[in-house]
């Protein structure tokens, strides 16, 4: 077993070695710093418990060695994260336009808006709009066309450009 009496004196000489080889184990000054105190502190903890030591030199380089194996082992390589890496377009430029659509057809006269609220539900056959609504079908056209045209101004798209301008 090791004295504690003799410990601090005999780690006083240990850390400039334990330093060494930790700079050689370690990709940056940092990182050997952080490897070298670690195993100070571990070293002196297990001492501290009683472990009996017979080569406190060797004991704490096995330390030292092992700690660096395990941060190597956990020290995964990732790349930095690129636009043009991403696997899935993204989406928040297609919801804001979503969002701004939905609040530019609230502000649709009523009838208008009737209207392009069953569109956007599925039904896109003037006729059976006509049908559904009790409405004649030069109605139903007239008030989409108009609804459509109010809805391009609002959302800042000319009349021939396609939805897709809207993101």
């Amino acid at each position: 077993m090791y004295p504690t009496h003799d410990m601090p004196s005999d780690l006083d000489a240990l850390l400039p070695r334990l330093a060494g080889r930790a700079r050689r184990l370690s990709d940056s000054q940092s990182d050997a710093d952080d490897l070298a105190q670690e195993t100070a502190l571990k070293l002196w903890a297990a001492l501290r418990k009683g472990a009996e030591v017979d080569d406190l030199d060797r004991y704490a380089m096995t330390i030292l060695r092992n700690l660096a194996r395990q941060r190597w082992r956990s020290d995964k390589p990732t790349d930095p994260l690129e636009e043009e890496s991403a696997a899935v377009p993204p989406t928040a430029p297609a919801r804001m336009a979503c969002a701004d659509l939905a609040a530019a057809v609230e502000k649709l006269p009523e009838t208008q808006a009737l209207l392009i609220h069953m569109i956007a539900a599925g039904e896109t056959s003037p006729t059976i709009l006509a049908e559904r609504t009790g409405l004649p079908l030069g109605t139903v056209m007239s008030r989409l066309a108009r609804a459509r045209s109010k809805l391009r101004a609002e959302m800042g798209i000319t009349q021939k450009a396609p939805v897709s301008d809207l993101y």
